[in-house]
């Protein structure tokens, strides 16, 4: 097997697998608060728990990967995850949980940054959109998985076991990383030269006007990414009075259209636009943005769908071409460090943007007030990227040069 697609192949069973020992507390919550008679309130404690550790755990992470290595951190990283997943079925009060939660969520975010610093390290300039793209294509496959794989196991075996059980696919994430990842880059990707190490600051990357500019912007897609995935099912259930268990078809065709969108805007960032990325993705903010305006002024369930679909297209879709975009604009030997501070900052607009939705919704009693502050942040994340295509297209070329 082709040493990416070995790579790409690891990185998708790594991202499914992330995903699915997160959520799998999400949907035992009912099991878990009737049996030890825990509140709604103290279980959503519960579930911010985790958003803090992997908040706080983001820079470390990227600091872990430069340092020792990409792979290294993705072959420990689940054995982390995997500890944590079953120390979870073994507590039982409410500061034991949080504790738990707040560890798993760093052992979870310590990873992330070394996968960009992998697709960094082993993939060409050009390659990196679409690496990511198919890799990320877990994440929108992983909500149509996690709710019935997770149900079916609390159902037959209680929470306790659920959480017990899940440890193995975490292994099984750390052994695929072993056996698929490279122990080395090819020297022709993975060395820095030695401008690179005097450019390579984290100080020097602070006085750029391009990070400011990325970090701002993905703060921005962060806070209408997670908005919408915090409230699409909310909305479908709230504005249409469906039943989202009676219409699961219905609740998952936007996450169809997620895949399909991170498959061709890969390919977009990837071949016809991939010295164009920047603007690439201003276009996909923009038509999200649009898509959500529609989703919120539709009059039917299908024009609701339609629009969600479309929102989730574009979401989704420009995810590769982010990613490759903070890759071109990092120091090669601070990817990772650059990549953490990078996703603190989206990881803060995501973990506002839930609250202050609701609170707009609470307050205006319409979801279009929630609707239209994920579009403007959409909009100022656009001219964001507008704004850095310039900028990248320079570091693109000066890189080309010394190359």
């Amino acid at each position: 097997m082709n040493g990416q697609i070995r790579i790409i192949a690891a990185l998708w069973l790594w991202m499914l697998v992330n995903y699915l020992d997160r959520v799998a507390i999400s949907f035992a919550g009912p099991a878990i608060m009737k049996s030890l008679s825990l509140s709604p309130a103290s279980f959503g404690i519960i579930l911010s728990s985790f958003s803090v550790g992997y908040l706080l755990s983001q820079i470390p992470g990227g600091l872990i990967a430069d340092r020792w290595g990409a792979r290294l951190v993705l072959i420990v990283g689940p054995l982390f995850w995997a500890f944590f997943t079953g120390l979870t079925g073994l507590v039982s009060t409410l500061a034991a949980f949080v504790v738990v939660r707040v560890l798993f969520g760093i052992s979870e975010g310590l990873a992330v940054p070394a996968i960009h610093r992998l697709v960094g390290d082993r993939f060409e300039p050009r390659e990196r959109a679409r690496a990511l793209a198919i890799g990320l294509t877990a994440l929108a496959i992983a909500p149509a998985v996690a709710g019935p794989f997770v149900g079916k196991l609390v159902a037959a075996f209680g929470w306790q076991a659920m959480f017990f059980m899940m440890m193995g696919p975490a292994l099984l994430a750390a052994l695929t990383s072993y056996l698929l990842i490279p122990p080395a880059a090819p020297d022709h990707l993975a060395a820095p030269s030695h401008d690179d190490k005097q450019a390579g600051s984290v100080r020097a990357v602070l006085r750029e006007r391009s990070f400011w500019l990325m970090a701002g912007s993905y703060c921005c897609y962060n806070i209408a990414f997670w908005g919408y995935l915090g409230w699409m099912p909310s909305y479908l259930a709230l504005a249409h009075n469906i039943d989202l268990k009676a219409a699961g078809p219905i609740a998952g065709v936007p996450y169809l259209f997620a895949f399909l969108g991170l498959l061709f805007w890969g390919w977009l960032g990837t071949g016809p636009f991939h010295h164009r990325r920047p603007q690439l993705i201003t276009c996909s903010l923009l038509l999200a943005g649009a898509s959500l305006f529609i989703a919120y002024r539709a009059d039917t369930l299908m024009q609701s769908v339609a629009g969600l679909s479309s929102a989730a297209f574009f979401l989704y879709g420009c995810q590769g071409s982010l990613g490759a975009v903070i890759l071109d604009l990092s120091p090669p030997s601070l990817r990772g460090t650059y990549i953490g501070i990078v996703s603190t900052a989206g990881q803060i607009g995501g973990l506002v943007a839930p609250g202050i939705v609701g609170l707009l919704v609470s307050a205006t009693g319409s979801f279009s007030s929630g609707f239209t502050f994920m579009a403007l942040a959409l909009c100022t994340a656009a001219v964001g990227m507008f704004v850095l295509s310039p900028l990248v297209a320079a570091k693109n070329a000066l890189a080309r040069g010394v190359a």
